[in-house]
């Protein structure tokens, strides 16, 4: 455990409970009296988790700003953070995907930065940023994003210790920043997902449906899942919603079940009645891949990013090397499901318990 007697910690916006929140959940476990610095937050939002904390903060929260408006205001969030103060404190750990990484403590206290990714709409996806707005916009947002990224590299050198939540993420580090960053996976809920309730199948047992779990957004590749279950012939379930939700469900009502925001329990149960659960897209590190296969569950997934550093192919899943419909249909067509061993998957999904997590931050800490 870190020397720290009086840290700070900070995350870029606490307005819902997805794995950016809950890996910076896990990290405040390790301070549990240690002031929080945000720019937005909301209690309700992320379900209490938080609540009792001492928050602090930006003048953005004045705004009454939800999950689905805070990016219209992404050109003022940098300024928000300056306006953030964690002083007095021998410890800033911050968790950032986007602007916690530009917090600054008092001269001389160390900065340490979990970084979920460089703030991808800076950096690696700058285009599909510009494609979100409407095109007179886009020459004024052009050249806010340049000037964001040119602060965000700043911002970067200044961290005394970046930590990537990923090998994806450790070579972004490197190529945005020019640091060196260790890695530690984020911590996911597994033993949650391990147990059926009385009356259910039992792990291992497939379903008769594939299952994915995504925002319906058009970057997380949605479409590839549902072209692929109907090309292949099977049933899919998609938990989520998003802007993009209503197209789909015309598009895809006869071959796909949109079940929404499904609550924690009715989640655990879907995972463990899978087929198999697919992942469509390239994520940094992939919270749904390892949730399945703490469910007992296969996946099936691109030979990429996280997903590559999370399943054994052929062992607790099928990685595809093509992120196209046709590769997995094809996969969902030939692969025999009912074949994986779900010992196997609960034991790959063991090394991402939140215990792990918290013991391999504080060994980084108490080296700094």
């Amino acid at each position: 455990m870190s020397a720290a007697r009086n840290p700070a910690l900070g995350h870029d916006y606490l307005l819902v409970m997805r794995g950016a929140e809950r890996t910076f959940l896990e990290m405040s476990r390790l301070f549990p009296t240690a002031p929080i610095y945000t720019t937005i937050y909301s209690e309700a939002g992320t379900e209490g988790a938080f609540a009792g904390r001492e928050v602090h903060t930006s003048p953005l929260q004045r705004l009454g700003i939800r999950q689905r408006g805070f990016r219209t205001l992404l050109p003022l969030f940098p300024a928000a953070v300056a306006r953030l103060r964690p002083r007095g404190h021998d410890l800033l750990l911050t968790s950032s995907s986007a602007f916690a990484i530009r917090m600054r403590p008092d001269p001389g206290v160390p900065h340490v930065c979990y970084c979920h990714t460089p703030f991808r709409y800076a950096h690696h996806e700058r285009e599909r940023a510009l494609s979100e707005v409407r095109a007179p916009l886009r020459p004024l947002l052009a050249p806010t994003l340049a000037a964001i990224r040119r602060s965000d590299v700043e911002a970067g050198r200044r961290v005394d210790l970046l930590v990537a939540n990923s090998e994806t993420t450790r070579a972004r580090i490197g190529e945005v920043y020019g640091r060196e960053a260790p890695v530690v996976h984020p911590p996911v809920e597994v033993a949650r997902f391990a147990e059926p309730e009385s009356g259910e199948r039992e792990p291992g047992e497939p379903g008769e449906y594939f299952l994915c779990v995504t925002e319906l957004v058009p970057h997380k590749g949605v479409e590839i899942a549902l072209e692929a279950a109907q090309a292949s012939g099977n049933r899919i379930v998609v938990v989520g919603s998003g802007p993009a939700e209503a197209d789909l469900r015309t598009r895809f009502g006869s071959v796909a079940d949109f079940r929404g925001r499904a609550s924690d329990g009715e989640l655990e149960r879907l995972y463990r009645g899978a087929r198999a659960v697919v992942v469509p897209t390239v994520e940094e590190f992939g919270i749904v891949a390892v949730e399945a296969q703490a469910a007992g569950r296969p996946v099936i997934a691109p030979r990429a990013g996280g997903a590559a550093e999370t399943v054994i192919d052929g062992e607790t899943g099928v990685l595809v090397d093509e992120r196209t419909p046709a590769a997995f249909a094809a996969a969902m067509a030939d692969a025999e499901f009912d074949r994986f061993d779900p010992e196997a998957a609960r034991r790959s999904a063991a090394r991402f318990t939140p215990e792990l997590f918290r013991e391999r931050l504080a060994v980084l800490l108490d080296q700094l």
